[in-house]
């Protein structure tokens, strides 16, 4: 009777970790699976911190049990690259600022290694991850944005203001001609 018991929990405890897993899949708007062999404690627990201040999240799951939950989300193509021991990567608001936080950890750390990815549908492999990365972040694009509303009207007002601004000069060069005259 207690191995009965004792199945039934650690049944429910996985099913309860793959409705987890499930549930990351379904708010992410894109995961990426890592390889993390040789990282230290240290080093995965600096890249856990680094992807959280990009709005994302660093896990490392069984692959038996993400198998499970992959099957009713859009990222089960990503089967095929749950091999060795995986991290992923949930990016839940920005991906371009994810994607440049993990291609830089990666780029410093080489034991941490980019198996792919999927965006919007699309699979990504190591390649693609980068080039999203170098694309410019959601701060960077409104910025530029704002900068191009700007310059309109700041052309606007410099138009308004020169003819107040060439009385002065005239005012003023006048007033140094009479000065000197005197």
């Amino acid at each position: 009777m207690v191995g009965l018991s004792t199945n039934s929990a650690i049944r429910e405890e996985k099913a309860n970790k793959v409705a987890a897993v499930q549930e990351k899949f379904k708010a992410a708007k894109m995961a990426i699976v890592t390889e993390y062999r040789g990282l230290t404690v240290a080093q995965i627990t600096r890249l856990r911190r680094e992807i959280r201040q990009a709005s994302g999240e660093y896990q490392v799951i069984k692959n038996t049990l993400v198998r499970r939950a992959l099957k009713d989300t859009a990222y089960g193509s990503l089967d095929h690259l749950l091999q060795g021991p995986t991290g992923w990567v949930f990016g839940y608001e920005d991906p371009v600022a994810l994607s440049k936080t993990l291609v830089k950890f990666v780029e410093e750390n080489e034991k941490l290694a980019i198996k792919g990815g999927l965006f919007e549908g699309e699979f990504m492999d190591q390649a693609k991850v980068k080039v999203l990365a170098q694309m410019p972040s959601r701060p960077e694009l409104q910025a530029k944005l704002l900068a191009l509303m700007q310059a309109p009207v700041v052309q606007l007002l410099r138009l308004i203001q020169e003819p107040a601004s060439r009385m002065v000069r005239l005012v003023e060069a006048i007033r140094k001609q009479k000065e000197s005259q005197n």
